[in-house]
């Protein structure tokens, strides 16, 4: 087979599997879920059965004790975060309220001297964009609980991800060694090494990020709280959780924290103690935490993943969220590797600066 129709072949092939992910989105959550989960727990079946313990004793273990650590997790979390979004979302409209109390005076400063439009005339621009964002923020939880958290969904994921979980975590290494078999043998080095770079960079980032997502959490809420801002857990958890979208949590969080802090604190002290947490959390992130638990080898740039996972919730809903990130780490190193190619071929270098079948071997460093 020539090698135009070997790639021809394998366009093809994505392209089913493309058509067969959309046409199929709405019961794939939970299989997803599962494979997740399984890709994430099969380090700790191997080391247990490096330990000694059978493939399905170690299966069956981790599965139990990843079990009994979410429903302990939710168990014990659950109820103070349901109690504390309860009375945030009750305390809303005052709070509203008490903001607009305190920034009018500063807004009519700056409006006499900038000669900026009056409130009255701001109330009708918010309120447009305000009614615009409601019915935005409406469609899209209509779409993604109709495309993925739908209640047959929710209760499949609930009861179907833990059984899928098992059985491929039990069976992950003889999987992998079936589909390396599919693999074409001539270009059986370099899609192993490729799938090896993915794996590195995916595992890399998701550990990393996970880690990053949980220390900013429990900072953000933990001090949040001792400076004494109302609802501060769950602002803090909030930007914690979505740090894992590059620069929104901490936007997120600091945006409401200070919206909270103008309406409840009298004294600029306060005001100034909260926009302190997410400074200092941010500086934590960009020097510390981001270098050393991600690091710049990973490979993915931040507004690569921003725009894969608004690609993938917008093409696929929920399911997409889930998928974007291991589709960007795939595409991000597929790209790299193409580029090392491109580098050392003849329509970069030109017929007679590089030899006819000048390859780049699997191993070979990318200058």
């Amino acid at each position: 087979m020539s090698p135009a129709r070997q790639i021809r072949t394998w366009l093809i092939a994505l392209a089913v599997f493309i058509v067969l992910l959309y046409l199929l989105r709405g019961i794939l959550l939970p299989f997803v879920a599962g494979m997740a989960m399984a890709y994430v727990l099969d380090p700790f079946c191997d080391q247990l059965e490096r330990w000694g313990l059978s493939r399905t004793w170690a299966t069956s273990v981790v599965t139990v004790i990843a079990l009994l650590v979410v429903v302990i997790i939710l168990l014990s979390l659950a109820p103070v975060l349901l109690q504390e979004i309860s009375n945030f979302l009750s305390s809303l409209p005052d709070l509203v309220h008490r903001a607009q109390e305190r920034l009018i005076p500063i807004y009519e400063a700056f409006r006499h001297r900038f000669n900026l439009p009056p409130v009255s005339e701001l109330n009708t621009i918010a309120q447009s964009r305000l009614g615009a964002a409601v019915n935005w923020l409406a469609q899209a939880a209509q779409q993604l609980l109709g495309q993925g958290l739908a209640l047959a969904n929710l209760l499949s994921l609930v009861f179907i991800t833990p059984v899928v979980t098992f059985y491929l975590l039990r069976d992950w290494d003889v999987l992998v060694a079936r589909i390396d078999g599919l693999l074409p043998r001539q270009h059986l080095l370099a899609i192993r090494s490729q799938f090896r770079e993915v794996d590195r960079t995916l595992a890399g980032f998701a550990r990393g990020q996970a880690m990053v997502c949980l220390t900013l959490g429990v900072f953000y809420a933990v001090t949040l709280a001792l400076v004494g801002l109302p609802f501060g857990i769950v602002v803090g958890l909030l930007a914690g959780l979505l740090t894992f979208i590059p620069y929104v949590g901490a936007m997120t969080g600091f945006i409401t924290g200070i919206a909270i802090a103008l309406a409840q604190f009298s004294d600029w002290t306060h005001i100034a103690m909260v926009a302190g947490v997410f400074l200092v959390g941010q500086i934590l992130e960009s020097n510390l935490l981001t270098p050393k638990l991600v690091g710049d080898r990973v490979g993915l740039h931040p507004v690569w993943i921003i725009f894969a996972l608004l690609a993938g919730g917008a093409l696929f809903g929920f399911l997409g969220l889930l998928l974007a990130v291991p589709a960007a780490a795939a595409i991000g190193v597929l790209v790299r590797f193409a580029a090392a190619h491109y580098r050392h071929s003849t329509l970069y270098l030109g017929p007679e600066a590089a030899p006819s079948g000048t390859i780049l071997r699997p191993d070979q460093p990318e200058e």
